[in-house]
């Protein structure tokens, strides 16, 4: 398998999972500003600081309003990880793989990029941005299911898994932060503490489509100690972050080169084994998830050393876009 193609099916992998949880994110925002009691203030800002793409935001907005924030994470196209430009960049690097994926993947991302862009500014009021979400949402897990019911595995399928959780690890981290950047509230009333504590943590739960499960496994009311841990530290449920660096290690182990990819990923997870959110504040929390983001960041360098890094001497495969991204994930140790 070439590595020019290897690198475009990570990438396809990452930019669906990304477009996914960009939709869920601000999907949990938006229910969680509504739910919360009157008198709370959470306003939009942290949303574009979970990102990593504050500096960004401030570069082209003065307000950190509703509107601006949602058209920044979903519609912007000076944003690379704009949700637009995710499947935009999905669908390229899907039409140059074609070789190497279903001819239906072809059909269905071709639909959903029309999807986004006829729809997207539809999401920019209350109105549509439910039902814009929903099916964006619905529309990436469709491919997902596609790849994985279809495909022959073999390399080029270890690719898509891999890029696929590295990205749901990193975006699962990142919706978590919400509980620590809203933690600040808890201060304002004893008394609003609890009330706060269970919309933030259950809009959470939410989000990842978590919340099920976690009633079904844990047997307890919604809590954001409990919460924490299961999104981190639950090696059953599909979208905890232990769960994710399992299978992107089971992935590497079927690859060539792969020594200092695994030693990457047992590092990140004894950052991941380290985060006690028992044991931490609202601030302690957020810097386990900055440490652990790096992690996750080291083995995505890792892989971009050990299979891609000579394609971008000369080219790379994905346009400058690509590169901008690769600049944009989590800060380097």
């Amino acid at each position: 398998m070439l590595s020019r193609v290897a690198e475009r099916i990570y990438w396809l992998a990452r930019y669906l999972e990304r477009a996914e949880n960009t939709a869920r994110l601000v999907s949990t925002y938006h229910f969680l500003l509504m739910d919360l009691p009157r008198g709370a203030q959470l306003g939009w800002k942290a949303l574009p600081v979970i990102t990593g793409g504050q500096e960004l935001f401030a570069e082209h907005y003065l307000r950190q309003d509703e509107r601006n924030t949602v058209k920044f994470l979903l519609a912007d196209a000076f944003n690379p990880s704009s949700l637009i430009n995710s499947i935009a960049w999905a669908r390229e690097n899907c039409r140059t793989s074609r070789e190497e994926l279903p001819g239906a993947a072809w059909e269905q991302i071709n639909e959903f990029h029309l999807f986004v862009t006829d729809q997207v500014m539809e999401a920019l009021t209350r109105r549509g941005r439910f039902v814009f979400l929903t099916g964006v949402i619905r529309r990436c897990q469709q491919l997902t299911g596609l790849l994985h019911g279809v495909m022959s595995r073999g390399h080029a399928y270890e690719f898509i898994d891999l890029g696929r959780y590295l990205e749901r690890a990193d975006m699962t981290s990142r919706v978590i932060d919400i509980g620590t950047q809203s933690h600040p509230l808890s201060y304002q009333s004893r008394d609003e503490t609890g009330k706060i504590d269970v919309h933030v943590w259950t809009s959470i739960l939410r989000a990842l489509s978590a919340y099920q499960m976690y009633r079904k496994d844990l047997r307890i009311a919604v809590n954001d100690t409990d919460v924490a841990a299961y999104l981190l530290h639950d090696g059953n449920f599909p979208r905890s972050i232990r769960h994710c660096l399992d299978e992107a290690e089971a992935c590497l182990g079927n690859l060539p080169l792969h020594g200092d990819m695994l030693r990457r990923v047992r590092a990140a997870r004894q950052y991941l084994d380290d985060i006690k959110p028992g044991e931490l504040d609202g601030p302690g929390l957020h810097q386990g998830l900055d440490a652990l983001q790096i992690g996750i960041s080291s083995i995505h360098e890792g892989i971009r050393k050990t299979w891609f890094t000579h394609l971008h001497q000369a080219e790379s495969p994905a346009g400058p876009a690509l590169m901008r991204q690769v600049a944009g994930q989590s800060p380097p140790a």
